[in-house]
């Protein structure tokens, strides 16, 4: 069989160039392959020529979190101190009042007096002075001891009085000598009661040097004279004095006590001396019966 024509030597040459070619082509596009199916990057190190991937490195804190418990502010609680109230104790309570105390026994006391024609002033509640003077003026008209305190016999007889009666039954003013009471009268009604002390019946020296005697003579008298004032008199004190026999008047004095112990005078309170100019019953003219 004839031979097949041995082709120019110009495109043998092109053919080997183009075979060889196509095998290099081959050969690097294995390569390629491999080094993709070899995941080539950045996190990998070759090592006889074995691909090795490092794990990222992983730091597990094995002691358990420290927990910091604050515990709540401590409070305080301050317990406010014990108050302690002491009633007063009851004016009442021993069956007696005297001076100093006050409440509703007292007022109820002083309002009886009232009643009964005992001045004091006014029903207050309290057991000053003129509570006092009224109590002993009460218990000299009722012929009990003359203390000015009211106790319980003198509440006892304060709960059954009656009012006093007027000895002239006129308009005037009455002094009873035994008893050391003066009693305003108006209408033959007597309207207020008040406590006095007299003439004492001592021996005395008087002003001009003579003996005389501290008594307040019984009779009907009328006041003639009066000074809207304090008279310093050589035998004391007198305030807002009403003359009606001589030099012996009705005045205020700080001390009238249960006794007769003025030198002719009949005493009272300088409240019920201003009460008598006051109320217009002692005025110039007014009769004053002693007896």
């Amino acid at each position: 069989m004839p031979s097949s024509p041995r082709p120019p030597t110009g495109n043998r040459r092109r053919n080997l160039a183009i075979g060889a070619g196509a095998v290099a082509v081959v050969v690097v596009g294995a390569l390629g392959i491999g080094g993709a199916l070899s995941g080539t990057g950045d996190d990998t190190e070759t090592s006889d020529g074995a691909a090795t991937t490092e794990a990222p490195t992983t730091t597990v804190n094995t002691e358990a979190p420290t927990t910091t418990t604050t515990a709540p502010p401590t409070t305080t609680t301050t317990v406010p101190p014990t108050t302690t109230t002491t009633a007063p104790p009851d004016a009442a309570a021993d069956g007696t009042l005297e001076l100093g105390e006050d409440g509703p026994a007292v007022q109820a006391l002083q309002q009886r007096l009232v009643d009964l024609g005992y001045w004091l002033g006014s029903a207050d509640g309290n057991y000053g002075q003129l509570t006092r003077q009224a109590v002993m003026a009460f218990q000299k008209a009722e012929g009990l001891g003359r203390d000015g305190v009211a106790g319980p016999i003198t509440q006892e007889r304060l709960a059954g009085a009656q009012r006093q009666a007027s000895r002239t039954g006129g308009t005037g003013l009455e002094i009873d000598l035994e008893r050391q009471i003066l009693m305003v009268v108006q209408g033959g009604q007597v309207q207020w009661v008040i406590n006095t002390s007299t003439g004492n019946n001592e021996t005395y020296t008087s002003s001009t040097g003579g003996s005389a005697v501290a008594a307040t003579p019984p009779g009907s008298f009328t006041i003639n004279r009066e000074i809207d004032g304090l008279r310093e008199a050589p035998l004391g004190t007198l305030y807002r004095p009403k003359y009606f026999n001589g030099g012996i008047a009705i005045h205020g004095s700080g001390s009238i006590p249960a006794h007769p112990a003025s030198h002719g005078c009949a005493r009272v309170t300088n409240s019920a001396m201003d009460m008598l100019w006051s109320s217009g019953v002692a005025a110039i003219g007014t009769p004053v019966t002693v007896y």
